[in-house]
């Protein structure tokens, strides 16, 4: 069992409330009202500013190289592939990248992001991995989910993003990295507390889901 599966296991119930959460069930049945992923896609932009940040610290907190490079596919992914669909979204609807960061920061964005980069401040690389894995592989998961029924709709761009080869290389890479930092930089007497980041994380992201559900 990878580290990723064990800490999912361990925390199943709060993993599905994130996987499983109606934003995401109305999403993979294309009944989310617009206004409502608009409001996702504002603040997930936002939120993948601080994501690129943590993967620049990921990589100065490396020793080696291939750490270094995972860091920085991580980084690559965020910026060229996220943030580039984002962009093409709200496009459509006339609001530019300059639109989209000058927009107010949800309290539920600030919150994670902010979480996520001071596990990565305060603890090493496995705990930055570690905070980072919900995002990163659980929209994996999610991407195949919905994949998987076969919806077309207004947001299967979205979807297809999630479930590309390119995207499920990412996430599996991250889950061979949390192996390979568990290995060398811990034991079991670290796992409590790794365990522990991964259910705030993952109770973070279902704050997310619900933020974008409910616009204000």
């Amino acid at each position: 069992m990878t580290l990723f599966e064990r800490l999912k296991n361990d925390n199943q119930s709060i993993w599905s409330a994130y996987i499983q959460h109606e934003f995401v069930q109305q999403l993979g049945s294309g009944v989310l009202p617009e206004r409502c992923f608009h409001h996702y896609l504002g603040q997930d932009y936002l939120f993948l500013i601080h994501f690129a940040r943590a993967y620049a610290l990921a990589a100065y907190k490396s020793e080696t190289l291939a750490d270094i490079r995972q860091a920085t596919a991580g980084l690559s992914a965020i910026i060229d592939l996220e943030m580039g669909l984002h962009v093409q979204f709200c496009a459509s609807w006339g609001l530019t990248e300059a639109d989209m960061e000058a927009l107010p920061e949800a309290d539920e964005t600030i919150a994670y992001t902010r979480f996520v980069l001071e596990k990565g401040n305060a603890g090493d690389l496995l705990d930055l991995h570690v905070a980072l894995a919900p995002c990163i592989i659980g929209y994996a998961e999610i991407g195949n989910i919905l994949a998987a029924s076969n919806n077309a709709n207004a947001y299967a761009s979205w979807i297809e993003m999630y479930a590309s080869d390119e995207y499920q290389d990412v996430a599996a890479a991250a889950i061979l990295q949390l192996d390979r930092l568990f290995e060398y930089r811990a034991g079991e007497g670290r796992y409590a507390v790794l365990s522990k980041t991964f259910a705030q994380a993952t109770q973070l992201e279902v704050s997310f889901w619900q933020m974008a559900l409910n616009p204000a």
